[in-house]
């Protein structure tokens, strides 16, 4: 965390969370939410236009992967100073690149180690490491295919619904906010 946002969250400890207008893809893209974006639906809806307006803001993107982290609940957030900002998150709160040699890094530059992968029903494959679960980028799907060929990892099946409560993560802080 960003030696700025630790300043001022002392200075100003008792500011509102926001909850609704972050999100975070499946590709480890952000997307900013404003209240049109969330009038039209959750962020993982699938509906056009409730994803919100993709960040493409270099120094912005590098601010807000910095400073994001998760709470005791599992809600993923971005220390905005004094502010957290959750994280809606439409399949994981990390997204994995694989390199060919089958190093694993996270969206936001952070290296993991794989302790399983996982296949959930629709084919999509995640990812188990150290510092949590992900979901492996879909450009990066050949050197997975590789890694497990020459049986560098575990993998099994998985139901997608499981995944929260199994890994303790919320995909949607703000529906969990508006059922209090």
């Amino acid at each position: 965390m960003d030696d700025i946002v630790r300043q001022a969250m002392a200075k100003w400890p008792n500011v509102p969370h926001c909850h609704g207008w972050l999100g975070l893809d499946a590709r480890g893209n952000w997307y900013l939410r404003d209240g049109d974006a969330q009038a039209l639906g959750g962020f993982a809806s699938g509906v056009p236009g409730a994803k919100g307006a993709l960040l493409q803001h270099q120094k912005l993107i590098e601010f807000i992967q910095r400073n994001y982290d998760h709470d005791a609940a599992g809600q993923w957030f971005f220390q905005n100073g004094p502010q957290r900002v959750f994280v809606e998150l439409q399949a994981a709160p990390w997204v994995w690149r694989v390199a060919g040699d089958g190093s694993v890094t996270s969206h936001t530059g952070v290296p993991a180690q794989v302790r399983e992968v996982l296949a959930d029903e629709s084919g999509r494959v995640f990812m188990a490491t150290d510092i949590g679960l992900g979901l492996v980028h879909t450009q990066d799907m050949g050197a997975v295919a590789d890694a497990l060929e020459r049986g560098a990892w575990p993998i099994s099946e998985v139901r997608a619904d499981a995944l929260p409560s199994r890994f303790g993560f919320v995909l949607s802080p703000q529906a969990r906010q508006a059922a209090g």
